[in-house]
């Protein structure tokens, strides 16, 4: 058997195509076989790196740059997102351009692909099917229930006079018809479950290639899935019909039993984290009978407007001012930030990967602060954006309103590209007031929260923008004005408002249920709010103050 038409064959040269491959070009690259290596360095068009094959998985291939066509990027322009050579690192073009390791970015990436395969193998697949086995486990059953239940119809039937033979088949007909729907609804959950199964399978199949390639683009170029995983389809629980005989002495009709409606139930699934992910579960913790003020600090500003944490030691903090200040949590001024335009900024958020973000009403942009640079990634037109959330999967949600003075909506952003829109409810009513004066959060359970002092309420949707509930504050002061302003979300899903003029914090649970206020702590005009991942609450007072605050144990 010729063993390069085999199943079997060894490497052999790209040149030649006959001899064992020895030697490999890592810049062109290709294989080669110890006679033909001098062929090919005669080739000056190109460079060329000659070495002994078995180094081949330990090279990493750099792309070739794209204007320097000899050249291979081994360095990151921040500024410009694209891979460049040596050339263009100290070309005009990147001039004062932050640069990062190629090397560096693929160890990065090839760690959270790593994390995404472990995620998927030890949590994702196991749980779809985990579900699958339950339906087919459901599935087993179905036919001997319904045997066992058309046997019951039959029995009490024969007992019958003939006269009601007919309601008897009939009743038999919606038997037969309610299998049907039962066995189909199993099937359709079913089919749904090892369709995911199948692309979860596949997802893992591209990782492993991925992470056998030295391809850097390949691997940069991967986009983290598993996310759309985890949000799992419900859990079905469909329960056959019961037949129930009749023992009513009179009426022909009455003389028959009934069967109950087909019951179909569904209840929320969750995914059971694995030891290695049981970390991501966050325990449950108990709320304060009363809370406590850690620490009160004084900053810059007359006005203080927006807190959010940067991280547990870094406070991004914005008011009255074209400055945006990074505190720690002691109060010590850590960065100033003065905003591209020289305006004051609205509303600020810190992203997913800790770039800063905020929104400039009068220029209509919205900008993200990277190292020392601010760039502007969104320019509206005939809309001005006010307030703005960063999202657990990335994403970007911005409260906008028309320069009409008639409109106001909330906007997904992906990648700075606009995916969503939030205006109406069911009955196509507008969900908010028009105005500036709105703040936005993103809970647990992704729920979209928005305080709208406008409307005096506090409206939530769901990921897809359905509306949920709408809070406008607890029965018992119906006497007193609400007045929302910062929203934020805590580790348990609770929701928690500033109460502008009553100086006081409600806190609500995921579903609206009001639990408590935080009315001591000496708040005065509390306006933003923010937690960290402690579940340690930041208070911004109107008056200039930051104020730290322990609410739960």
């Amino acid at each position: 058997m010729d063993p390069r038409t085999s199943g079997q064959d060894v490497l052999r040269c790209d040149h030649c195509e006959d001899n064992l491959a020895q030697m490999f070009c890592s810049l062109c690259p290709v294989n080669l076989c110890k006679l033909c290596v001098g062929e090919h360095v005669t080739d000056i068009s190109k460079k060329h790196d000659v070495l002994p094959l078995n180094l081949r998985k330990s090279m990493i291939v750099y792309p070739l740059c794209k204007i320097h066509s000899r050249e291979h990027c081994e360095t990151h322009c921040e500024d410009c997102n694209i891979p460049v050579c040596s050339r263009c690192v100290n070309s005009d073009k990147h001039k004062r351009h932050f640069f990062t390791s190629l090397q560096d970015l693929l160890n990065v990436k090839k760690k959270s692909i790593e994390k995404e395969k472990k995620r998927l193998q030890e949590t994702v697949i196991s749980t779809f099917e985990e579900m699958a086995s339950d339906f087919k486990s459901q599935l087993v059953g179905v036919d001997e229930q319904y045997e066992k239940l058309t046997s019951d119809v039959t029995k009490d039937g024969e007992e019958r006079h003939r006269e009601i033979d007919i309601i008897i088949q009939k009743t038999k007909d919606e038997i037969q018809e309610m299998r049907s729907k039962h066995k189909n609804t199993l099937n359709k959950h079913l089919n749904e479950i090892e369709k995911l199964i199948f692309d979860v399978k596949e997802s893992l199949s591209e990782i492993e290639d991925i992470l056998q390639s030295n391809e850097v683009l390949k691997s940069l170029s991967y986009e983290i899935r598993s996310d759309k995983f985890i949000k799992l389809p419900p859990k079905v629980n469909v329960k056959p019909p019961v037949f129930t005989p009749s023992k009513t002495q009179g009426q022909f009709l009455n003389l028959f039993g009934s069967l109950s409606h087909l019951s179909m139930t569904t209840e929320k699934h969750v995914f059971t984290m694995h030891s290695s992910e049981a970390v991501s579960s966050p325990k449950v913790k108990p709320l304060l009978e009363v809370p406590k003020l850690i620490a009160s600090i004084k900053t810059e500003y007359s006005e203080l407007y927006n807190v959010t944490c940067l991280s547990d030691e870094e406070l991004f903090t914005s008011g009255n001012d074209n400055v945006m200040n990074i505190y720690d949590p002691q109060g010590k001024l850590l960065k100033p930030i003065q905003t591209k335009s020289g305006k004051n900024p609205f509303g600020i958020a810190v992203t997913r990967s800790r770039d800063l973000v905020y929104t400039d009403p009068d220029a209509k942009t919205i900008n993200i602060v990277k190292k020392k640079n601010i760039q502007e990634v969104i320019r509206l037109q005939g809309w001005r954006p006010y307030n703005v959330c960063s999202t657990s999967c990335g994403d970007l949600l911005v409260f906008m309103s028309c320069e009409d003075k008639q409109k106001s909506k909330l906007v997904r952003y992906s990648n700075f590209s606009k995916k969503q829109s939030i205006k109406y409810d069911d009955q196509l009513k507008p969900l908010y007031s028009y105005g500036e004066l709105k703040y936005i959060c993103e809970n647990k359970n992704l729920d979209i929260c928005v305080s709208d002092y406008g409307a005096k309420a506090v409206v939530v949707v769901n990921q897809e923008g359905k509306f949920r509930f709408r809070y406008t504050g607890h029965p018992s002061t119906k006497t007193e004005i609400f007045n929302p302003m910062g929203i934020t979300t805590d580790s348990q899903a609770h929701i928690l408002i500033a109460d502008y003029m009553n100086n006081r914090i409600h806190i609500l649970d995921q579903d609206s249920q009001f639990l408590c206020y935080i009315v001591n702590c000496d708040l005065y005009f509390p306006w933003g709010l923010s937690v960290d991942t402690r579940d340690n609450l930041f208070v911004a007072e109107f008056g200039g103050k930051l104020k730290k605050i322990q609410y739960m144990l």
